[in-house]
């Protein structure tokens, strides 16, 4: 199939875009940014709304806007230029889009020097996740995976807080050397599949992987012990990024001494990585692995619920608040993905994009907050609901979005998850293992109403010299927006879990390796 197509040009609009941003004036950087990021957004709307792609895009689904290319060949290995789009990653590309331009206006406040760098930057971040969310060769997809890390190492080094240096080099050296786990063991696969595939792409490989006579020993290792080993060093290198307790130490550092827009990049989608990399590897590549340690699995996600709910329990800062609330919410995904149903893998990949826009939201506000007390500590301030109404107003809405709020998009991608989770077979003692994980939305509702007593209402007072006022309106603007998407999809959950569901089908229905039924 020919190399044209919307999926290229998102990324030459946003890389030419990012080229004429780095050499424009500081003055017009940001405005000059944010024109360009409306273009990927109205692309991957058109998109949306002519979606025809049906199935999942490893198993032999019909791809929509699908480009394959030769490439280069590694020894008898090809690789090629080959993207598409299934219902899994339609709605994440549609996120990273939206959130970039939300994310490039409410830069405009509290970014003042050396802006052309910082927004060629963000653009740039946003043609690696478009890469990532598209990409179905292994190698290609590779290339935009580590690619995200590169402006991502200098937005949080250059325009970060006092200890931004640190936080940096912790995030790239945790996310550089999971991925180095990570590739071995998904290169232990390929090299045991041998002979029976000649390339990289990701689809080829699952369907080699499904036949289960293909794999031979490698190194002395047999095959049964071969797909445990890659599942758990593929795991080990995606769980960082996502991230997973106990492998979610980078995650603060990094969000407190990240600029708010990039906080908000980081919580919304380049999270949405790790848990998409699960769904797309362990979960579907090999899931009769993850379903044969369901307990395992599903102990991680639980934890993780717990233990990031009582952390942000814990928290002065409004950031960290916020920072623990994803890992929390980050359980819930993997909760969702091991109990292999329907609406468990569906809720799950609903839960990326609800929580995609919750968590944007939650600290774009904090973010506004700051810029005009300049602390985010929760003993600093008081009683600044009437001084800024329409950001608080939005914060308390943000906040009960998180602790699932019917009629909003945290409680339609819960509910789902608890749905399938409870009705699992995969999970040992599903019901309470499920009741465990609802619990954490109890501590959820504490700590953030806790957070907002202090901080919102009550007298008015602040530790600070400086006077509050109504935050400007283009500081206020992305936040409406982003409310309303929140409760768009918390009112009509089908706008996207319809072709959610139509991708995770698939991945629940009885399979056959080697004349052997899972199920």
């Amino acid at each position: 199939m020919a190399i044209a197509g919307p999926i290229e040009a998102l990324l030459g609009v946003t890389l030419v875009g990012a080229f004429l941003v780095f050499l424009a004036p500081d003055e017009w950087a940001g405005k000059l940014a944010t024109a360009v990021s409306l273009v990927p957004v109205a692309i991957t709307l058109w998109m949306y709304s002519v979606f025809d792609g049906a199935g999942n895009a490893l198993l032999g689904g019909t791809l929509a806007f699908e480009s394959n290319l030769g490439w280069v060949s590694l020894g008898r290995y090809d690789i090629a230029w080959q993207v598409g789009l299934d219902g899994i990653s339609m709605p994440l590309l549609l996120l990273a889009t939206v959130l970039t331009t939300l994310a490039l206006v409410s830069s405009w406040t509290p970014i003042d020097e050396r802006e052309s760098q910082f927004y060629g930057l963000m653009l740039l971040m946003e043609a690696s996740l478009i890469g990532v969310f598209t990409a179905l060769d292994f190698f290609l997809w590779l290339v935009f995976w580590e690619a995200v890390l590169i402006p991502m190492y200098f937005l949080i080094g250059v325009w970060g807080g006092p200890r931004r240096k640190y936080a940096a080099i912790k995030f790239f050296v945790y996310t550089n050397v999971a991925t180095l786990v990570m590739f071995v063991g998904f290169m232990a696969l390929v090299f045991g599949l041998g002979d029976s595939i000649s390339t990289f792409g990701m689809p080829e490989i699952t369907q080699a992987l499904r036949e289960g006579g293909n794999l031979s020993a490698v190194a002395g290792i047999q095959p049964r012990s071969l797909t445990l080993i890659a599942f758990t060093l593929m795991f080990a290198g995606f769980a960082v990024k996502v991230p997973v307790f106990p492998v979610h130490t980078w995650l603060p550092d990094a969000h407190v001494e990240a600029p708010t827009p990039v906080s908000v990049m980081l919580a919304g989608v380049l999270l949405k990585m790790g848990t998409y990399a699960l769904l797309r590897f362990n979960f579907t590549m090999l899931r009769e692995v993850a379903q044969a340690n369901a307990g395992i699995i599903v102990a991680f996600g639980v934890l993780s619920i717990i233990y990031g709910a009582m952390l942000a329990l814990a928290q002065q800062d409004l950031k960290r608040i916020v920072a623990y609330s994803s890992i929390s919410s980050m359980g819930y995904v993997i909760v969702g993905l091991i109990a292999f149903t329907p609406h468990g893998f569906g809720g799950a990949t609903f839960q990326m994009v609800a929580h995609g826009l919750i968590s944007g939201l939650m600290f774009m506000t904090v973010g506004v907050i700051y810029n005009e007390t300049h602390t985010r500590m929760v003993g600093d301030i008081s009683g600044i609901a009437d001084r800024m109404p329409w950001t608080v107003g939005i914060f308390v809405a943000a906040a009960f979005g998180y602790m699932g709020l019917p009629l909003m998009a945290g409680f339609a991608a819960e509910y789902l998850i608890f749905q399938g989770a409870f009705s699992s077979t995969v999970i040992p003692a599903a019901p309470l293992v499920t009741a465990i994980g609802m619990f954490g939305i109890v501590i959820v509702a504490g700590y953030l109403l806790w957070a907002m007593q202090r901080t919102l209402f009550g007298e008015y007072s602040l530790a600070t010299d400086y006077d509050v006022s109504r935050a400007p309106v283009h500081d206020v603007a992305p936040l409406v927006v982003l409310l309303a998407l929140v409760i768009a999809l918390g009112v009509r959950p089908g706008l996207v879990y319809q072709m959610i569901q139509d991708a995770v089908n698939p991945l629940v229905e009885p399979l056959m390796f080697g004349g052997v039924g899972l199920w």
